[in-house]
């Protein structure tokens, strides 16, 4: 495992929630992360206890996560150490009532 995977696999299991987007919770820099916090808000999580990543700090983190989860796209959602997918996976869960369930809230 690279060096970054093993950032990234210390990141997701050992952090409940963790979103890598693009900014943070309090200031998201593109539509689809701001959704993606949005969603998580709508479902219970607290935004201040919610672990970001912004990619857009680490070029090595931006293009690694892609790698780790095989998913191209940010932002990526981990619950539990688990993938979840990104903003149009957790509309759909979220508009299914599952978002909130996968996040026990």
């Amino acid at each position: 495992m690279s060096d970054v995977h093993q950032r990234i696999d210390q990141l997701v299991k050992g952090n409940d929630i963790v979103l890598f987007m693009k900014g943070n919770a309090s200031f998201p820099m593109c539509g689809f992360s701001g959704r993606a916090v949005q969603l998580l808000k709508a479902s219970g999580v607290d935004t201040k206890t919610l672990t970001t990543v912004n990619v857009l700090d680490d070029a090595e983190i931006r293009q690694g996560i892609k790698e780790y989860s095989n998913w191209p796209t940010i932002p990526q959602l981990y619950v539990k150490g688990e993938f979840i997918g990104g903003s149009d996976i957790m509309t759909e869960m979220y508009e299914s009532g599952e978002l909130t369930k996968v996040l026990g809230n």
